[in-house]
């Protein structure tokens, strides 16, 4: 290891921040933007976590690599999933309130 590497424990101590962050976001939020934004946080912490652990553990394997593009993929679709049940709730009842938003009650 040399003097310009950086220790996998910052990485960790962002992602765990970053994860946090999102997690606080997700909780203390009502809008359901802002909430979905609370989820991409925590997507990205998890990428953090995986590229980190590959870097340090065996960078001649591409398995950290192969998960970060799955959670990428899998953040992508939640997105465009996410936006469009929001944009669709939004024309029904010209709210995005999380809590007004009770279209599975009966």
């Amino acid at each position: 290891m040399n003097q310009l590497s950086i220790p996998l424990s910052w990485y960790l101590t962002l992602s765990a921040a970053l994860f946090a962050i999102g997690l606080f976001g997700v909780l203390s939020r009502k809008n359901a933007i802002a909430i979905l934004l609370g989820i991409e946080l925590m997507l990205n912490a998890v990428n953090i976590n995986l590229v980190s652990f590959w870097r340090y553990n065996d960078p001649t394997r591409i398995d950290g690599q192969v998960f970060a593009i799955i959670v990428f993929a899998v953040a992508a679709a939640e997105v465009a999933v996410g936006l469009a049940l929001v944009i669709s709730v939004y024309r029904r009842r010209n709210t995005v309130v999380a809590d007004e938003i009770d279209l599975m009650k009966w």
